[in-house]
């Protein structure tokens, strides 16, 4: 959750993400392609430990529960993002843009998890393994033109743009790698059963991360399948390492799981048993992620409204559509100073964090804090 406001405060700070891709190995540099390229990590291994604790929450409620729980708050998740989520990134009331983003895909596997929970578990494994490892055939499957089809299709596996009655449609997050991803962090919710030792859960882990490293490495060497995006030799060893870790994130590659959930599995095998301040601190932003997550998109966007006007152009400039255009030409900050916006708006929504992690402690009784 830290990690993922670094992007989001370089998409409204940083000069250069007004101007190119910072992936883009034509006009990037290190730092600002690691700066992007460290965030790949928070999507899959949320969605993976949304799927994890979905079991967890089963094994004490029960089935039906958890069913019933994963159907209703991932509609409420879908009605958040194609509302408050979409006004908190563009701050136009007339909603412009209408974008599929994170929170959709989560809703979207969270509902087809509740359907899934009733299947054997070794189905819900095998079904998880096939989407992540098998949804790059679909790669060269094609919807052509602008018209339903082509928007499901894009729902499904393939980000698109769309213009429907003057509003502009992104799908920047399609669904099918994204179920997978959830159907294997449930599947790993038997590591952390109540049965399970410690000791062997750590192992497991390290072994499943270990692994899906390894695969990354051999699969990407070959260079044939799991990605859309081949690697190249750069005019440098460290622009040729770049090269070989740039994957696809929209839909999320079998590569780009593979290479943000290995490590992913090893830092929670390496970190369960490690619980000192930091680790408490980290906690209260993991424990009240929702809350947090709508908080910092709009801490964000206001604190860049006032950057604007600080740079000398007008504070509505960062309304959408204004910030994608010429009115903004000259705006933006080093990637120090990006850093340094990052680590005020992690300081800054901390006490608001913890003063609602408190909250939902003290009041239990409140089902509706368990949406948010």
């Amino acid at each position: 959750m830290v990690i993922m406001a670094l992007d989001h405060t370089r998409d409204y700070f940083h000069a250069p993400s007004f101007l190119y891709d910072p992936l883009d190995l034509q006009t990037t540099s290190a730092p600002i392609f690691l700066s992007r390229w460290i965030t790949h990590y928070c999507a899959p291994i949320f969605m993976l430990l949304t799927g994890t604790s979905a079991f967890l929450v089963g094994e004490r409620k029960g089935t039906k529960a958890l069913s019933k729980f994963l159907f209703s708050r991932g509609l409420f998740l879908v009605f958040l993002e194609l509302t408050v989520i979409n006004f908190g990134w563009n701050f136009n009331i007339h909603f412009p843009e209408i974008d599929f983003l994170v929170l959709w895909s989560l809703g979207i596997s969270m509902v087809v998890l509740s359907a899934m929970v009733y299947l054997p578990k070794k189905l819900i494994l095998a079904i998880g393994i096939i989407l992540v490892a098998g949804h790059n055939m679909l790669d060269n499957v094609h919807v052509a033109g602008k018209g339903l089809n082509a928007f499901l299709w894009s729902l499904l596996h393939e980000q698109g743009s769309f213009t429907y009655g003057g509003k502009t449609v992104l799908v920047l997050y399609p669904i099918i790698p994204w179920i997978g991803i959830i159907a294997l962090g449930y599947s790993l919710g038997n590591l952390y059963s109540k049965n399970m030792d410690t000791q062997k859960r750590k192992q497991a882990l390290l072994w499943l991360g270990t692994g899906a490293i390894l695969l990354f490495i051999i699969i990407r060497f070959i260079n044939i399948y799991g990605d859309t995006i081949p690697w190249s030799k750069q005019s440098s060893l460290g622009f040729t390492i770049l090269s070989f870790i740039k994957v696809n994130k929209y839909p999320p590659s079998l590569l780009y799981t593979l290479m943000t959930l290995g490590p992913g599995l090893i830092f929670l095998a390496l970190s369960e048993t490690k619980t000192g301040r930091l680790g408490k601190i980290f906690s209260v932003y993991g424990r009240t992620a929702m809350f947090y997550y709508i908080l910092h998109i709009f801490l964000i966007h206001i604190l860049a409204t006032f950057a604007t006007s600080f740079c000398g152009h007008q504070w509505s400039d960062m309304i959408w559509p204004g910030f994608t255009n010429d009115k903004l030409l000259g705006y933006g900050f080093s990637l120090v100073i990006v850093y340094l916006v990052w680590i005020m708006v992690i300081l800054l929504l901390y006490p608001l964090c913890k003063w609602y992690d408190q909250y939902k402690t003290n009041h239990k009784e409140k089902w509706w804090l368990s949406y948010l």
